[in-house]
């Protein structure tokens, strides 16, 4: 009896395991991916050499005097910008005022002294033609005044000289620029020659950047060169190389000069970030660099279409800004998952999201 119902449990539970065994097996089947796409596009890249140096100043005078005398005022400081022909500092001109006036006076003399003679020379050709006197009497008369005229021209010389360094006790700046060092106080006395301010000129400044003796062969005088400096850190400047020095230094190197004019803020001194271009791919296939996922076959993208993943197997070229370029495997304007992308297979369901904009140009 006993066994009779047990018998009859187990014909009664055997549809109910049955369909539990299909419910199982209904389950596994993998869900959709969730992916955001974008499409492939066409971009210019350049292919450079990229190293960072220094800016040097091509133009850092310093202005000493030119005169002897005592400093009165000074009108610039360290670290001031001063425009060209800008008074920088006055000095004391009261000796060159006294000689001044004592050549002005000597000059007053000689001008006397050479009308009187005029007269002399004057009277004494008539004197002659009337034989009252000797012509060598009357010649020594215009000896003199010939003489006096001469004396009269060194005097007159003597005048501007003293004038033009009268004049040099107003010291100005030669350049455009900024002092760097302020030598001199009021109260000093300088020598002729003595410094008085060292400056940096702005307008013409030198980039030196250093390269891998191994690039060098890729470099060479012309290449355009953009520069970007930590002082002025929203501007960029496009040059080209201007000489590439022959000798590779000591940190096995090959200095390249680029040359920076009329920029403001930037600096000597500064670094510089230089950026050579060698070449560029006008029609570059990218994508962004999520998109591109490592398999066992190589490097590989997913093409989605039909909400299903298609694993392309890709070449890679350049990389730049966030994307990469496809040189074999993709077309541009096929669209390819980008988040997510790495938990793909081939054939794989997906899900797709929003879609990306496209890729910034």
């Amino acid at each position: 009896m006993n066994k009779l119902c047990l018998l009859l449990a187990a014909t009664l539970l055997l549809p109910g395991c049955a369909k539990k065994a299909e419910d199982k097996n209904q389950s596994v089947a993998p869900p959709a991916t969730l992916v955001n796409v974008t499409q492939a596009q066409t971009r210019k890249l350049e292919i450079f050499e990229q190293t960072i140096g220094t800016m040097e100043s091509l133009i850092d005078p310093g202005v000493g005097a030119e005169v002897g005398a005592k400093v009165l005022k000074i009108f610039a400081h360290a670290g001031q910008d001063v425009k060209k022909g800008q008074l920088l500092a006055i000095l004391d001109a009261t000796d060159y005022v006294l000689q001044k006036r004592e050549a002005e006076a000597e000059i007053a003399r000689i001008e006397a002294l050479l009308t009187n003679q005029g007269r002399i020379v004057e009277r004494n050709q008539r004197l002659v033609q009337k034989n009252f006197i000797s012509q060598n009497a009357a010649e020594d008369a215009s000896t003199q005044q010939s003489a006096l005229r001469e004396e009269q021209e060194a005097a007159r010389a003597r005048l501007a000289s003293i004038e033009h360094n009268s004049s040099k006790t107003q010291v100005f700046s030669p350049i455009d620029g900024r002092v760097e060092k302020q030598i001199v106080s009021p109260g000093d006395f300088i020598k002729q020659g003595d410094p008085l301010f060292q400056l940096i000129g702005t307008q013409k400044l030198r980039a030196h950047l250093p390269f891998p003796e191994g690039v060098a062969a890729k470099l060479h005088p012309g290449q355009t060169v953009r520069l970007f400096t930590p002082t002025v850190p929203d501007q960029v400047y496009t040059t080209t190389i201007k000489e590439i020095k022959p000798l590779i230094g000591s940190n096995r190197a090959v200095d390249i000069i680029a040359d920076v004019t009329d920029q403001n803020g930037w600096q000597g001194g500064a670094s510089v970030n230089g950026k050579v271009i060698l070449g560029e791919h006008a029609e570059a296939v990218v994508v962004p660099e999520a998109s591109v996922v490592l398999r066992p076959a190589g490097e590989v993208v997913y093409v989605i279409k039909d909400n299903s993943a298609s694993q392309h197997i890709v070449k890679t070229g350049l990389r730049q800004d966030g994307v990469v370029e496809i040189t074999t495997g993709l077309s541009a304007g096929e669209t390819v998952a980008v988040d997510g992308a790495a938990y793909l297979t081939d054939k794989a369901p997906v899900n797709v999201q929003q879609p990306k904009e496209g890729l910034q140009k």
